[in-house]
């Protein structure tokens, strides 16, 4: 089953969730401040990990800064109530989506599976889903969730990866925000819920110094579309 690392300095909270995963068959490993768990994520093979922002020693938004440097493992973030400054700064550092605190454990795990089988079903995808895109400049490949731009690779996040590749699938239409949520982020989409967005501006950013054309547009209240050609 897959490997989950929680990094929250809050032991009864780990011992909780480790007793509801444990239900679920995961495997779950615990770290209480920042330095220990980016050493277990960087060193371990996790499937998805649990990071807090408010942690002794190193706080978890650098945690998330040194971890996105070279590894793209699903991070779903653990933030304070109310406090969106933490959350669109984690999202923009590379955060898979985030849960505020207090929450409900059986939250927790859904959003957990709901990460995990996005995941699993992009490697599941039938063979004429998995063929290479060569859009532009760009040139996506499913096959090492690797893409490229002028022969320069650009790290995504798996996120960010399934959210082009959707738009870059259907290149010339318009995809809902709403849709795109629900396909690659598990949820529906909530009024003043900026993580879609701010995806989407980490995929613009990554690909901007690579070429000289906008590829995503926003069109305000429809979605995104991926413009064919070079204007």
């Amino acid at each position: 089953m897959p490997a989950i690392l929680m990094i929250d300095d809050d032991t009864g909270l780990c011992d909780l969730v480790a007793q509801y995963l444990a239900l679920d068959g995961y495997q779950f490993t615990a770290a209480h401040d920042g330095k220990h768990g980016l050493e277990l994520a960087q060193n371990g093979a996790f499937e998805l990990i649990l990071l807090d922002i408010m942690l002794p020693g190193m706080d978890g938004l650098s945690v998330l800064k040194t971890l996105r440097v070279n590894n793209y493992c699903p991070v779903l973030m653990l933030t304070a109530r109310g406090d969106e400054v933490d959350r669109i700064v984690g999202l923009e550092l590379g955060a898979d989506d985030y849960l505020a605190k207090p929450f409900n454990p059986r939250e927790l795990v859904a959003r957990i599976k709901a990460i995990l089988r996005r995941v699993e079903l992009t490697r599941e995808q039938p063979a004429d889903l998995n063929s290479v895109l060569h859009l532009n400049e760009l040139v996506l490949n499913p096959h090492n969730r690797q893409l490229s731009c002028n022969d320069e690779v650009i790290n995504l996040t798996a996120t960010e990866f399934q959210l082009l590749e959707m738009l870059m699938r259907r290149a010339g239409d318009v995809v809902s925000k709403d849709e795109l949520s629900r396909a690659v982020l598990g949820k529906r989409l909530q009024m003043y819920d900026r993580s879609l967005d701010m995806h989407i501006s980490n995929i613009r950013k990554k690909i901007a110094p690579y070429s000289s054309h906008e590829k995503i547009q926003t069109l305000r209240g429809t979605g995104y579309l991926f413009i064919q050609g070079d204007a």
